[in-house]
C-alpha cells in the first residue's frame, strides 16, 4: 500500500491481508470485502491516532503498538511517518 494513503504495509502484511481476503472470499466474496475494509480502515483511524494502540512487552521488545480488528491483531510502528504495519 502506498504512503500517499498515510501508511505503508511491510510486504508481509500485505500478504496476510491477501490471504486473510482469500480465505474469507471462498465462502462469499461480499464478506471478505467487508473484513478487508474494517481492517483498512482501522489502520487509517491509527494514522490519525498512532498511540490509540496498545504495548505488547510479552511479543516484543521494539516500540511496536497492537490493535485488534475481528480476531486479527495488527502490529505497528507508531513513531514513523508514514505510519508502518508490520504485520
Amino acid at each position: 500500500m502506498s504512503s500517499g494513503l498515510g501508511f505503508d504495509l511491510h510486504p508481509l502484511a500485505a500478504q496476510d491481508l491477501t490471504e486473510i481476503w482469500e480465505s474469507i472470499a471462498r465462502e462469499s466474496p461480499p464478506a471478505a470485502r467487508r473484513v478487508r475494509e474494517k481492517i483498512l480502515s482501522a489502520i487509517r483511524s491509527l494514522v490519525r491516532f498512532p498511540h490509540q494502540g496498545f504495548k505488547r512487552p510479552d511479543l516484543t521488545g521494539r516500540p511496536l503498538r497492537f490493535t485488534v480488528v475481528r480476531e486479527y491483531l495488527i502490529a505497528y510502528a507508531p513513531d514513523e511517518t508514514p505510519l508502518w504495519v508490520v504485520a
